[in-house]
């Protein structure tokens, strides 16, 4: 996925790492982010017969500390992967420009 994006011209990252602040303590941590794609959007891949709440928790959770307005969790265990994706935003999507 990350090559087809790549291709069509947009920017992927993929393995982020990231400091992550904790009280006094400022910690650098890779994350496991499947793709980052124009510094915008988080896209977490999964392959499981039925997605999960903790599933959405974690791509919230990547993009509560990635600070990413935007995030789209993708099932490629299914029949029809368009209908299955969970678009998510948070309260970083208010703040980008028009």
């Amino acid at each position: 996925m990350a090559y087809e994006l790549k291709e069509k011209g947009y920017l992927v990252d993929q393995q982020i790492t990231t400091k992550i602040n904790y009280g006094k303590i400022e910690i650098e941590t890779p994350l496991k982010v499947d793709l980052l794609v124009n510094e915008t959007i988080i896209v977490e891949i999964k392959t499981v017969e039925k997605l999960l709440p903790v599933h959405q928790a974690q791509l919230m959770t990547y993009m509560k500390i990635l600070k990413k307005p935007q995030g789209l969790l993708i099932n490629f265990y299914t029949e029809n992967i368009t209908k299955s994706m969970i678009p998510l935003i948070n309260e970083y999507f208010s703040k980008l420009p028009e």
